[in-house]
């Protein structure tokens, strides 16, 4: 058997090679975007997991690709978090209708 382990948490520097920006980039970054919490071991150390790489990845994409200013890339995520929320409460609510869909036919 061949089950691949995957890494849960990343350094700070792994995470600034990824996105090819300073460390000192993401540190900033903590402090303008509230939605990005790494968690710290008892030294201080950040600990990255795939969530924070991925919205890092977005607040990149934003700010350095696009061109948004802090402000513009935090209302942009904003928007992309309501539109995830969105679609997840729309999947939830069609599972459950179909759900009660398969109720009611094995009552009939």
């Amino acid at each position: 058997m061949t089950d691949e382990i995957k890494k849960q948490y990343f350094t700070i520097g792994e995470v600034s090679a990824l996105i090819n920006e300073a460390p000192s980039l993401i540190r900033f970054w903590e402090k303008e975007f509230t939605q990005l919490k790494p968690a710290k071991t008892p030294k201080g150390t950040r600990k990255y997991n795939e969530k924070d790489i991925e919205l890092i990845q977005q607040i990149h994409y934003l700010v350095k690709t696009k061109g948004y200013t802090l402000d513009g890339a935090k209302e942009a995520l904003k928007n992309i978090n309501k539109k995830e929320k969105k679609a997840e409460i729309i999947a939830q609510l069609t599972a459950i209708r179909n759900f009660l869909l398969q109720l009611q036919n094995n009552i009939q």
